[in-house]
């Protein structure tokens, strides 16, 4: 337990220290939230959908965790290249321990990020239904992230140099984040469509966000904890697989 400890505050320290990149990552959410949401705000109430920025913050504060919480994991990359991580995999615990604090940094990480995000959310106009709902918004902020950095750290023990980042970024993180119903609803969705999104673990992340702020839930409270919790167990299984199988 201490190991774990040990690796998660070093991952939580990595980031506090590093202003620029705090800063920097919350440049795309801000994006996506104001362009967006202030945007088609017209349209969506148009439609009879109401506001577009409480609709679609928390679809913003999924996609923050998912880029934050998936990219800690490919952040493995750079520890190879700089030689920290054999630093790390020469200490005396096991790779499963070593695994399991780093992505518990990350996933730690990617909450606080999506916590600053939230507080963005809230300076632009967005207010959740219910306050008492928030702890539950951030079960489902903390659930995405150990899933999402259960699979980055899968990628980064699979890549062996930064080349296949810009890959894995257009052809798997941007799918996940179009496909999870962030920017539009998953109701009435063609039945193609419908299942694909289905399949896309962060739309149950983004729903359960939804249902807890802004009290709009398409799968419903247990299915969303219930699907993301298995999707976590088996990306860390298959995460802490991976890594323990490193070449350095």
């Amino acid at each position: 337990m201490s190991a774990i400890y040990i690796l998660w505050l070093r991952e939580l320290k990595r980031y506090t220290r590093s202003r620029a990149q705090v800063i920097a990552s919350l440049g795309q959410p801000l994006l996506y939230l104001l362009v967006l949401g202030f945007g088609l705000g017209p349209v969506f109430q148009q439609s009879g959908n109401g506001s577009y920025i409480q609709f679609v913050a928390p679809g913003v504060i999924g996609m923050s965790v998912l880029f934050t919480s998936i990219f800690s994991g490919i952040g493995l990359l750079w520890d190879r290249q700089f030689g920290f991580l054999k630093e790390t995999l020469v200490a005396p615990v096991p790779r499963t321990t070593v695994m399991i604090g780093r992505t518990l940094g990350g996933a730690t990480v990617a909450t606080i990020q999506g916590a600053l995000i939230f507080v963005v959310c809230l300076l632009a106009g967005f207010r959740p239904v219910h306050w008492s709902s928030v702890p539950v918004a951030f079960l489902f902020m903390i659930l995405t992230a150990i899933v999402f950095g259960g699979l980055g750290t899968a990628i980064g023990s699979l890549l062996q140099d930064m080349q296949g980042f810009q890959l894995i970024m257009n052809f798997l993180v941007m799918p996940i984040f179009f496909l999870s119903g962030a920017l539009f609803p998953l109701t009435n969705l063609p039945k193609i469509l419908g299942a694909v999104t289905s399949l896309d673990p962060l739309s149950y992340g983004v729903d359960g966000l939804r249902g807890a702020l802004i009290g709009i839930s398409h799968y419903g409270f247990l299915t969303n904890v219930s699907v993301l919790s298995l999707v976590a167990i088996l990306f860390v299984a298959i995460g802490g697989y991976f890594f323990s199988r490193i070449q350095i």
